[in-house]
């Protein structure tokens, strides 16, 4: 007899016992008298002898309170509202939770071993799939229409997800503390054309040891595609070499994934047991969460229901309402196991018996599209990396929002056949753009109920595909 237990389920008990370790191990601040020491020394100079700043020393060995009262203590000691400096700085030293910290440090090494295998697998997953496409002469007519349908619907969708984002706002008002210093995104101190033209690398090298994921993602692009115009015997061993590669980084990745829950304990009982001290605040981030929810499923519907329908109507009037009915076998697996991939012999054989696509169209299409078109999961990365932004108190600019438009494009290419996709692609997105990994934290609690929404999604924009590419080659079609 199997007992052993399937992921999601482990993540979901996971996430009950990080919800109530927060609660009954609430956070408390004391500041030591070495603590003090270092709150001084990250104090610009200037303000080291400042009379007030030196009265918070009286903090130092007192018993541990919670924010709201340590906060209180040390605006009558400072004699005026403190200034934000001061503020994070003291809290920061004055953080006390033994039992939390413990499986915070898990916590932020789980982060660590998804910033190891971002760079190799993004360059191995991209080269790998362009590479396959070309060594098989996909590379043609039907393969030009199918990459600007990809490209455009995938566009499309996350253009969707930002207006919903943006929208709802689910993260406004969150108000969580930053575990180190934000400084915004990239983006905020150089235009929108400086970051365009920084897409290309100068030294590649420099670029994957600053994990410079757009410029990574257009050399592997770039990279994957020259393979294709290479000889025979070099065209064969590169591609059979980054397919192995490819293979490698995907076994570590499952290895790493499998500590999820570990990891989950650890970045969410923190930020629990931050709020546990204040019923309100933890109300607030509940909300919040439920918001973000909220946004991903609205948007995620619209682009099914509204986006991709127009698409079929108006490129290739194609009935919607057919074309839903055809694929209801292959919809409801593709929600029922959230997986594009296993999903892919049912899709398959929707498109072909039910909606009428040639096997020709049909087995170049849906493969490819479950490697390179990743509709809901690009419109996840986009809402998820701009609430985590707006969870932390990062306003964005229009630009800065593009930018991460731009990169959740480019990112969704590699994202099909990893295990949790969404959990490494938004890791991609948030080193992209300076938001901190630990975000990660507050939307994987209702990670696996959008997972299930969206590779519905993924799944739908596929066969839509399919039938769009068999209708502009004049294909007579069911639907």
């Amino acid at each position: 007899m199997n007992l052993k237990m399937n992921l999601h389920w482990q993540i979901l008990i996971a996430i009950v016992l990080s919800v109530i370790l927060g609660v009954a191990s609430p956070t408390k601040y004391q500041l030591t008298d070495e603590d003090y020491e270092t709150f001084l020394s990250e104090i610009k100079k200037g303000e080291k002898t400042h009379e007030k700043t030196l009265k918070l020393q009286a903090l130092a060995g007192r018993n541990p309170y919670s924010e709201t009262l340590f906060l209180r203590l040390a605006t009558q000691l400072y004699e005026a509202p403190l200034p934000v400096k001061i503020k994070k700085s003291l809290l920061k030293n004055a953080w006390h939770n033994p039992l939390v910290n413990f499986f915070y440090i898990i916590g932020q090494l789980f982060i660590k071993a998804l910033k190891m295998v971002i760079v190799p697998l993004i360059l191995s997953s991209i080269i790998s799939g362009i590479a396959g496409v070309g060594s098989a002469g996909n590379l043609g007519r039907i393969g030009l229409k199918t990459f600007v349908y990809y490209l455009t619907s995938s566009t499309l969708a996350i253009i969707v997800g930002l207006f919903f984002v943006n929208l709802i706002q689910p993260g406004v008002g969150t108000n969580i503390e930053a575990p180190e210093k934000v400084e915004g995104l990239n983006s905020a101190r150089e235009g929108f054309g400086d970051i365009l033209y920084k897409i290309i690398p100068e030294n590649i090298f420099s670029a994957f040891a600053k994990q410079d994921m757009l410029a990574i993602i257009f050399f592997a692009l770039l990279f994957g595609f020259f393979i294709t115009k290479s000889s025979f015997k070099n065209r064969e061993f590169l591609t059979r070499f980054f397919d192995s590669f490819f293979e490698v980084m995907m076994k570590i990745t499952v290895f790493i994934i499998a500590f999820t829950p570990l990891g989950i304990i650890g970045l969410i009982a923190r930020t629990v047991a931050e709020q546990a001290g204040d019923p309100e605040k933890l109300a607030t981030l509940a909300q919040g969460l439920g918001y973000y929810a909220l946004a991903v499923i609205g948007a995620l519907l619209f682009h099914a229901v509204i986006s991709l329908p127009a698409i079929l109507k108006l490129i290739s009037n194609v009935s919607p309402k057919k074309h839903f009915l055809a694929m209801r076998s292959a919809l409801m697996t593709a929600f029922s196991t959230s997986s594009s991939n296993a999903t892919l012999s049912v899709t398959m054989s929707s498109v072909e018996n039910n909606a009428g696509v040639s096997r020709k169209v049909a087995g170049f299409t849906l493969p490819l599209g479950a490697t390179v078109n990743m509709d809901g999961t690009a419109l996840y990365e986009c809402v998820a990396a701009i609430f985590i932004a707006q969870a932390y108190g990062i306003d964005l600019s229009i630009s800065e929002q593009v930018i991460i438009v731009v990169t959740a494009l480019l990112a969704s290419i590699g994202a099909a056949g990893i295990p949790m996709a969404g959990l490494v692609m938004i890791s991609v997105i948030l080193v992209a753009v300076d938001l901190p990994l630990e975000g990660i934290g507050l939307i994987i609690a209702v990670d696996r109920i959008l997972d299930m929404f969206r590779t519905a999604v993924n799944v739908w924009s596929d066969s839509c595909g399919a039938v769009v590419i068999a209708k502009s080659e004049g294909e007579k079609l069911l639907v």
